[in-house]
């Protein structure tokens, strides 16, 4: 059997499959999974973390899975059980992803495909395993749908598989102690008062983790002092003015070699900025609040080398150095 026949026997399958989970996917509760788990007997463990992994790659929500390991095997194991269940069905939804698909979004890319999903995807490429650790911390998109999305790509699979199972650690334990607490509230267990508030804090932690994340992750402002050598070495840097094209040739000037490029229209106008997601970019507004919203939205489009510029061309204009005005002005 040729390699294209199997693919597609292989994605009729997943699909079918995908669709017979979503339509009896009301048949699997709590209830359920736990006869399941306590007929397997020493088997147990193996049969619930099997079962977790089936259920990531048929997409079936993972949170009553991580609320009945909880409950059925306690915080400790419980959660080692949800990390690995977990853990084996990103692998396998990822590999399943590059052996179906991987080699087309390649050869798309290689052919000369431009715009928004070429940067994408070299963006996260660039990033490898710094990508896969900030999505499972901070959980932009749905993790069933991530894990065929990220296969889709050259990141290496043991660098997505460490970073998957390091860091969904924190959200694992925090919905496993819930789901733990949960089962010692039904069954009137001692402490249940210390249990539910180590479970709240637990969750207040997993909450909080993803804004502190995302600021760790932002690159430091650009100064404007360390803007101006860079431009006098001649270096390869890109300085995007996002104020509007009045302000620009206004009473502040610009930087002679700043392209203006209105905030307001960036998003209409990303291809302008170019294929390479990894060329230095360095945004300008007249302080640096406009600049931040576009280094956001750059990001977003898959620019991993955006810098904003700490206080903009009124710090510029305050050591004394040159803009280009409009005749006018």
């Amino acid at each position: 059997m040729n390699r294209p026949l199997q693919r597609g026997l292989l994605a009729a399958v997943l699909i079918g499959a995908i669709g017979l989970a979503f339509a009896y996917r009301d048949l699997v509760d709590v209830a359920t999974l736990e006869e399941w788990v306590a007929g397997a007997g020493p088997a147990g463990p193996l049969l619930f973390m099997a079962l977790y992994a089936i259920a990531t790659v048929l997409f079936l929500p993972g949170s009553v899975l991580t609320l009945t390991g909880g409950a059925l095997f306690g915080p400790l194991w419980g959660t080692l059980y949800n990390l690995i269940g977990a853990t084996l069905g990103a692998a396998l939804a990822f590999l399943v992803a590059r052996y179906l698909a991987s080699d087309w979004v390649q050869a798309r890319l290689a052919g000369g495909t431009r715009g928004r999903i070429e940067r994408l995807v070299k963006g996260v490429e660039a990033e490898g395993w710094r990508i896969v650790a900030f999505t499972r911390l901070v959980p932009l998109f749905p993790f069933n749908l991530l894990n065929y999305a990220l296969g889709l790509t050259r990141i290496p699979f043991l660098h997505y598989l460490i970073a998957s199972f390091v860091c969904m650690l924190p959200g694992a334990l925090a919905y496993t102690y819930l789901g733990y607490a949960g089962r010692e509230a039904v069954a009137g267990g001692e402490g249940l008062v210390q249990k539910g508030l180590i479970a709240l804090a637990l969750l207040a932690a997993a909450a909080i983790l993803p804004r502190l994340v995302s600021k760790l992750r932002e690159r430091p402002m650009l100064e404007v002092t360390e803007l101006k050598r860079r431009l006098d070495a001649g270096e390869d840097l890109l300085v995007m003015d996002v104020r509007t094209a009045a302000d620009f040739v206004g009473e502040q000037g610009h930087l002679t070699v700043a392209r203006n490029l209105p905030l307001e229209e960036l998003a209409d106008r990303v291809d302008e900025l170019g294929e390479d997601p990894e060329r230095a970019i360095a945004i300008v507004c007249r302080t640096d609040r406009r600049s931040a919203k576009a280094a956001a939205l750059l990001t977003q489009r898959g620019f991993a080398n955006v810098h904003v510029v700490r206080g903009g061309m009124t710090a510029w204009l305050e050591h004394g150095w040159p803009s280009q005005r409009s005749p006018a002005s």
